[in-house]
């Protein structure tokens, strides 16, 4: 619900084209907005509050422009949705905020996808995607006509695409999270990645993490692999795995996309058309 929250807000203002300026649907709600360079680690943002006056700080030591407009999405979250500010503010004072998919707590979470809903809303991104091809590079061309940070963006990916995809965001030897898309998830027997369990052993994001200065220089890595390597399940899958290092952010991303799922998917809406005109045009006799 917070995604189309987001979405609501976007038509009643009568946006509907990409890139969506947060920075300007704030100041059209007299909410000020101004970079704070000294914030706490793993703070995004700050939600302040004097009387019926709003104002929003978001950080700056993540050198990410996509990474500080979501930040920005993310406050305004609070402000919107729905019982967000009798919780995080209920008096004057300040919130801070931990945006990105990185908090469990509800109310955090539920600003993530206001904003993801702000900043990429659906019928708009999937429009994009039929023009962005697939894996690592649908999540950057994506993300900059959406001016959003690749995690954000790989996140939203693997929520809209038809593509099988897992997006997954790891730090050293740990996962941080993964998101499946719906085609991927037709695998059977798939072994869901959880927050804190390993990176897969001997896989190229394993290979990659064991080194930071390659997640700190933003390298990138790319291997074929089976898909069972990461999901496990019981169908092998030819796979490709794509890892890009976050630089400051000190994480990696990692797209994983099986092309011959989408292939199949396809082949079998095909064959079911052909079937089915083939079934419209075959003369019909009496007995």
């Amino acid at each position: 619900m917070a995604k189309q929250k987001g979405e609501a807000l976007l038509r009643e203002r009568k946006i509907d084209s990409l890139p969506v300026d947060p920075f300007a649907i704030a100041a059209a709600h007299d909410i000020m907005v101004e970079p704070k360079p000294d914030t706490e680690p793993g703070v995004s943002g700050m939600l302040l509050r004097h009387g019926d006056v709003f104002g929003i700080l978001y950080a700056t030591h993540i050198p990410s422009e996509g990474y500080q407009r979501f930040s920005v999405g993310h406050e305004l979250g609070h402000y919107f949705l729905d019982g967000h500010i009798d919780h995080v503010l209920p008096k004057d004072g300040v919130h801070t905020s931990h945006a990105g998919f990185v908090s469990a707590e509800p109310y955090e979470l539920e600003a993530d996808h206001f904003s993801a809903g702000l900043l990429m809303p659906a019928t708009l991104f999937s429009r994009a995607l039929t023009r962005a091809g697939q894996g690592l590079a649908a999540v950057e061309s994506t993300a900059g006509l959406c001016r959003t940070s690749l995690t954000a963006t790989a996140i939203r990916y693997a929520e809209l695409t038809d593509d099988a995809v897992a997006v997954v965001m790891s730090t050293g030897k740990t996962i941080d999270y993964c998101f499946l898309s719906d085609t991927i998830k037709s695998l059977p027997q798939l072994s869901w990645l959880r927050k804190g369990t390993p990176v897969p052993h001997g896989t190229a994001t394993a290979r990659f993490n064991a080194d930071p200065g390659r997640v700190a220089n933003a390298d990138r890595a790319e291997a074929d692999i089976d898909i069972m390597d990461w999901l496990g399940g019981s169908r092998s899958v030819e796979a490709v795995e794509e890892v890009i290092g976050l630089g400051s952010y000190g994480k990696t991303l990692t797209v994983l996309t099986c092309p011959s799922l989408v292939d199949e998917g396809y082949r079998d809406e095909d064959e079911d058309e052909d079937a089915d005109l083939e079934e419209r045009w075959t003369p019909r006799f009496r007995r």
